[in-house]
């Protein structure tokens, strides 16, 4: 999935809009949670998630505020998916200059993703770039290459 480009501004004006979708919903949602919070006893397990939830508020509604920031972090959580299922395989790594590198490959290969390049192709067009001993690698960036 590619880094969007998208107008902020317009993200910001759907989202709080009272005729679109995201202000009405959490509006809904406030309600309810304050009104349930009357009713669930404060040290049951529903009690303590309409309290946290009625805690967060403010920082759930920046996502109203801020036309960059996602209402959720499943990009970011996408993102560790791969890293989390082979942390066992990595246990494994000899030496702290081999887990360095298996931290900067997967830090390569997760920033191409990001920007929506095919990571094989990205790290074939850094390998071909870096043997012709640049002096600066800031066009390896992966904002900065277009591929075809």
């Amino acid at each position: 999935m590619a880094i969007r480009l998208v107008h902020y501004p317009y993200l910001l004006l759907i989202r709080s809009d009272p005729f679109m979708h995201s202000q009405p919903l959490l509006d809904e949602l406030h309600r309810w949670l304050e009104k349930s919070q009357q009713h669930a006893p404060p040290k049951s397990s529903l009690g303590k998630a309409i309290s946290y939830s009625l805690n967060q508020w403010p920082k759930l509604n920046r996502y109203l505020e801020d036309g960059r920031l996602n209402i959720d972090n499943n990009r970011a959580e996408r993102a560790i998916k791969p890293f989390v299922i082979g942390r066992k395989n990595w246990l494994f790594a000899n030496t702290a200059t081999g887990a360095n590198a298996s931290a900067t490959l997967y830090s390569m290969i997760e920033t191409a993703k990001a920007n929506g390049l095919t990571p094989f192709n990205y790290l074939m067009y850094c390998l071909e770039q870096l043997s012709l001993k640049p002096e600066s690698i800031d066009h390896l960036l992966p904002w900065n290459v277009i591929l075809d």
